[in-house]
């Protein structure tokens, strides 16, 4: 064992069959090596069961199968459980870096020192951060950079922590990245509006490395947000990024915003990003009125002035 993962080794019984390409192991996945790596909480018993198939040419193409053989596995536990770091989380933000953030356990006592180790199929042995976020010299979070090749695998991360003449209990967990993005704002926010007072709206997907169709949008649309009624609402969750909206109500002032998250084909679930900062705005009918007759009313007062002077001069 080793820090996020287990090492599973077993061997063959000797009646079986030598002939290569006839043995295959199952635990849940098939192989045919003696030995496989697998991340796992161990911070949980850990139930392994393995079984020996024969099929081919060594069995006239029927498949046999052995019993499962069986075994157990418990890191023991050190320290109390309090000592183990707590709120911990993790956000894949823009699909591009993965920030996780924890607090020192309730009983870590002063100058403990937290390590995060990571391990995902595909690495050789566990990997230690290299970029901690600090709070008072005490490493209370992580950003893990160049994990595209962790995506949609698991990814096991452990926290442990010493100090002096103190046990502190290690944190294991299993992430899905996939699961954790938090992708930027979309950009680009435009809206416009029609003749028949329709508000059409675009934006362009965010930057980075967020794949344009993992994404799908809410909109929301608040009226008179100086009335202190005024609430925003959702008027669509779609992955178009492009949406015409009908007004009740054309005498309002209309409010605008968008904030996108992963969809369902890409991931279980996600954290949606930030709402758009643009905030589009149209005067109201009166307004516009008041903007027409403003020059009238001033055109007239300059004609009407103009000939009072011409009048008085024709009488000196």
């Amino acid at each position: 064992t080793s820090a996020c993962y287990l090492d599973l080794r077993w061997s063959p019984r000797q009646t079986l069959p030598s002939a290569p390409g006839c043995l295959s192991f199952n635990q849940v996945i098939f192989t045919r090596k003696l030995k496989f790596r697998v991340g796992f909480d161990l911070s949980r018993t850990a139930e392994v069961k393995v079984q020996t198939l024969l099929e081919g040419r060594c069995t006239g193409d029927v498949e046999v199968q052995s019993d499962w053989i069986y075994a157990t596995f418990q890191v023991p536990l050190q320290g109390k459980l309090e000592s183990k770091v707590q709120n911990f989380r993790c956000v894949y933000h823009n699909w591009e870096y993965l920030k996780c953030t924890w607090q020192p356990g309730l009983l870590a006592p002063r100058g403990v020192r937290y390590g995060l180790y990571y391990w995902y199929e595909g690495l050789s042995h566990a990997v230690q951060c290299d970029d901690y976020i600090q709070d008072h010299d005490i490493n209370i979070g992580c950003i893990l950079q160049n994990l595209s090749q962790a995506e949609y695998k698991d990814l096991n991360i452990c926290v442990n922590g010493s100090a002096a003449a103190t046990l502190l209990r290690p944190l294991y967990v299993t992430l899905r990245l996939h699961n954790l993005a938090k992708p930027s704002p979309p950009k680009q926010l435009v809206v416009s509006m029609s003749a028949s007072e329709e508000l059409h709206v675009a934006w362009d997907p965010p930057g980075g490395e967020t794949p344009p169709q993992c994404l799908e949008y809410e909109v929301q649309l608040a009226e008179d947000l100086e009335e202190a009624k005024a609430a925003w609402a959702s008027v669509s969750t779609q992955m178009e990024t492009a949406l015409t909206i009908s007004r009740a109500n054309q005498s309002h002032i209309p409010c605008v915003r968008v904030r996108g998250r992963t969809n369902i084909f890409c991931a279980d679930q996600g954290f949606w990003s930030e709402w758009t900062q643009e905030c589009f705005s149209v005067s109201r009918k009166e307004d516009k009125q008041l903007f027409i007759l403003i020059p009238v009313i001033l055109s007239l007062s300059s004609s009407l002035i103009i000939f009072m002077l011409i009048g008085q001069c024709k009488k000196r």
